[in-house]
């Protein structure tokens, strides 16, 4: 239920729906896809405000850009072929998997400030609630979870 005051639109915790809301993108990984990328998971925080009534302040809405940044650059290195983002989201968290043709897992290295790239992983770490990496029958799945409640 929303209750409508003065043309504002309150939730009142029963509007909220049951299923997480779900997206995926499949990319070629052809010049732009990872601006296409960030893009797509722009879009989608915009619709979990709006379906879910989600709080996603800047801090969250920057962080998950940078996680989507993260592994589709990754997967376009690193395999030899397509990959894709499914995102799923409620009101608290965001879950963002990366799917591609690599079999090989990715390496999280030791901090090192001195050392120039390779940060990826160790930035997605520092981010996420939870990540998850298993290979697939296709190649492997990169799973990061995000609190959007900070």
């Amino acid at each position: 239920m929303i209750n409508h005051l003065g043309g504002e639109v309150i939730p009142t915790g029963f509007d909220v729906p049951v299923e997480p809301l779900r997206r995926a993108a499949h990319y070629t990984g052809e010049p732009g896809c990872i601006a296409e990328a960030r893009d797509f998971a722009s879009r989608f925080l915009q619709q979990l405000r709006t379906e879910w009534c989600a709080a996603v302040d800047r801090r969250a809405d920057g962080e998950l850009l940078l996680v989507v940044s993260e592994l589709v650059t990754n997967a376009e290195q690193h395999s030899d072929g397509p990959y894709i983002l499914e995102l799923e989201g409620t009101d608290s968290a965001v879950t963002v998997c990366v799917y591609d043709s690599s079999s090989a897992l990715p390496r999280r290295y030791p901090k090192d400030p001195v050392r120039v790239g390779r940060h990826g992983l160790e930035i997605v770490h520092a981010l996420a609630s939870e990540v998850i990496v298993e290979r697939v029958p296709v190649g492997k799945r990169v799973r990061v979870r995000l609190a959007l409640d900070g």
